[in-house]
């Protein structure tokens, strides 16, 4: 799919989502993007015209937590000549913190962010997206979503889900005209990262990419037909290892856990 695309791309104002929308731009003919700042949204969708005035750049200010919001993308898409036919689930809030410590508010604002969102506006998309010739899902997940790792138990079990969901869909959906297919970066360089796990990554060497990286990598899996497509070196084998030889990682983390602790402790909130 190079051609006549129609996005759908929420989570279009974090760091992510920019150098996503930036990267669709010589493909689409409409991008519809979504994201809870409307002023953030108004520049970037400036940004965008004033470099390709010719594509069709609509924005919509929503929570895709509530219905309402929701309902809002939903009455957006449907007014997209010819409709929506790619949808890029972006969407996500992350939180490095000791779970024990953390407020069941965070917890359900995590899950509900990267998971019942993502699902239910998938949901909501489902027939209009089967009316078109060929479609693609695109959910953006986490190399978390393979590794369990402490100091990020919420954002893991989201992100686990994530990888479930797409995958079950997937498979639900075989033979259809709609194709699922799931994203998995690394740690990248945005500001949704707060100090603390900033100072994790560099105490414990952790490699990040930019996001125009995931972005370059996000249209190859567009383009391709492969599921999923995890990102970085040698994340891709610890996904392997954790898969196969769970406790090689597990003596692993272990003796990382006094830092991991130290630094997801500074980042709860009070």
């Amino acid at each position: 799919m190079k051609a006549d695309q129609r996005i759908l791309l929420t989570g279009a104002t974090g760091g992510i989502g920019r150098a996503v929308a930036r990267a669709l731009l010589p493909r689409a003919r409409t991008l519809l993007l979504v994201g809870r700042d409307a002023g953030k949204l108004r520049a970037l969708r400036d940004e965008l015209l004033a470099v390709s005035p010719d594509v069709d750049v609509r924005t919509v200010a929503a929570d895709l937590a509530s219905e309402a919001g929701r309902s809002a993308v939903a009455d957006a898409a449907d007014l997209v000549r010819d409709g929506i036919n790619v949808l890029i689930n972006n969407a996500g809030v992350g939180a490095l913190a000791w779970f024990e410590e953390q407020t069941a508010q965070d917890i359900e604002r995590i899950v509900q962010t990267n998971l019942v969102a993502t699902m239910l506006l998938t949901h909501r998309m489902l027939p209009a997206l089967h009316r078109q010739p060929a479609a693609r899902v695109i959910n953006v997940g986490s190399i978390l979503g393979d590794i369990g790792h402490p100091g990020s138990v919420a954002y893991c079990a989201s992100k686990f889900a994530l990888r479930g969901f797409t995958e079950a869909l997937r498979r639900e959906l075989a033979g259809s005209r709609i194709r699922l297919q799931y994203l998995a970066p690394r740690a990248t360089r945005t500001e949704l990262n707060s100090p603390a796990q900033n100072a994790l990554n560099a105490e414990l060497g952790v490699a990040s990419d930019a996001p125009e990286q995931v972005a370059v990598e996000l249209l190859a899996l567009l383009d391709g037909a492969r599921p999923e497509r995890h990102l970085g070196w040698p994340e891709k084998l610890f996904v392997r290892i954790n898969r196969l030889l769970p406790r090689l990682v597990d003596a692993s983390l272990a003796k990382q856990l006094a830092v991991i602790r130290r630094h997801a402790q500074q980042g709860v909130k009070p």
